[in-house]
């Protein structure tokens, strides 16, 4: 009696389509969360520059203010009353007492009066970690808006 060998066939393969719905998955879970996350710097805000600017290493949990070229609060992207800033600064110590950050983006033309509102209201809110962002310095070898940094000029 022979046995007769199929050497026609040569395995069933890998199915790919479960892979491929967790891929368009995390793709599109990435893109929100990318999103969501440009809103809180989608004002348009021309930042001073500094020549000790550094890049932010980590991504902490901040509370970023922007103030535009007319001296407008705002919270992320909503705008807000420089009065009622230092209630909503204190709900976010309440959410996030042990260490709660704050990055104060404001246009290079703005008058300083805007940025120090917003210092003082953090300060009366008991934020002792604030920061005022700044664009580095251009020069000659370096393009504009290499490496955006925030400077510490408390």
């Amino acid at each position: 009696m022979s046995v007769r060998i199929d050497k026609g066939r040569l395995g069933t393969g890998l199915d790919l389509t479960p892979m491929i719905d967790i891929v368009f998955l995390l793709m599109i879970f990435f893109l929100v969360a990318s999103k969501l996350e440009e809103d809180d710097r989608a004002i348009d805000v021309i930042l001073p520059q500094a020549s000790a600017a550094k890049p932010l290493t980590s991504r902490p949990r901040e509370f970023i203010i922007n103030i535009d070229r007319g001296g407008n609060t705002f919270a992320g992207s909503r705008p807000i009353r420089p009065e009622a800033l230092v209630g909503l600064l204190r709900q976010a110590v309440a959410d996030n007492p042990a260490s709660q950050k704050v990055t104060v983006r404001a246009d290079e033309n703005v008058a300083h009066k805007h940025v120090v509102a917003v210092m003082d209201a953090c300060v009366q809110a008991g934020i002792e970690d604030y920061r005022i962002q700044s664009a580095a310095e251009v020069s000659a070898d370096r393009p504009a808006g290499a490496d955006g940094g925030a400077t510490d000029d408390r």
